[in-house]
């Protein structure tokens, strides 16, 4: 059966989806919806842009160096999810991809909220537009309530699962646009594998990296 995009196919993506090289899966996100499934209800959101990260090859990855109890996950099946705290204040939310062992991994940056905006709007009070709800990688998992305690997740676990991506109707390649990551430095700064729907309102601003300066 064709699938209308009106009446988009809501089958959770199958692990074969991820176990591909993670410069393939990340542009094939686009357009999908993540589904967290909270005490509160559910929340569904359009995903617009991600970045990818090619674990032991990529110098902005954060299993370059190897596996850590951190970044663990990213080292198991692809199709869960990699959970990570920065800055002593953010989480952020990644699917991992590619072979077991291989340790690449998708960064969801934003995306459009289109089930579930109330209970967004109650963890992201300082949003000024719906549009705001899931503008960048900190901003959309507090909007999805995505936390330690889902770093793990099996995301094709199927309907019990707190998380899942649907296959949805994802973009054409002729609507993706690419560039360098954002506020990654050194080696990895000018690899283009940001990757966003064109001309979407939801798509975070590129910010380059800033090194931090040592202080006196």
């Amino acid at each position: 059966m064709i699938e209308s995009p009106d009446r988009p196919d809501r089958t959770p993506l199958p692990r074969d989806f991820f176990d591909r090289p993670v410069l393939e899966v990340a542009p094939d996100l686009l357009g999908r919806t993540l589904v967290r499934m909270t005490d509160d209800g559910p929340i569904e959101l359009r995903l617009t842009e991600v970045e990818a990260y090619a674990g032991e090859d990529d110098p902005g990855s954060h299993a370059y160096r190897g596996r850590t109890a951190r970044n663990a996950v990213m080292f198991g099946p692809p199709g869960h999810a990699y959970v990570y705290f920065t800055y002593g204040m953010w989480h952020c939310l990644n699917l991992v991809c590619g072979p077991e062992d291989r340790a690449s991994g998708v960064l969801l940056r934003a995306g459009e909220v289109r089930v579930g905006q109330e209970l967004a709007r109650k963890r992201r009070v300082s949003a000024r537009s719906d549009k705001e709800l899931a503008k960048g990688p900190a901003r959309l998992a507090t909007a999805l309530d995505v936390d330690r305690t889902l770093d793990g997740t099996d995301t094709c676990a199927g309907p019990d699962s707190p998380l899942a991506v649907l296959t949805g109707a994802p973009v054409l390649p002729d609507q993706v646009s690419s560039g360098p990551r954002t506020g990654v430095g050194g080696e990895g700064a000018a690899h283009p594998w940001r990757f966003w729907i064109d001309g979407d309102s939801t798509v975070s601003p590129y910010r380059a990296h800033t090194p931090r300066r040592r202080r006196s």
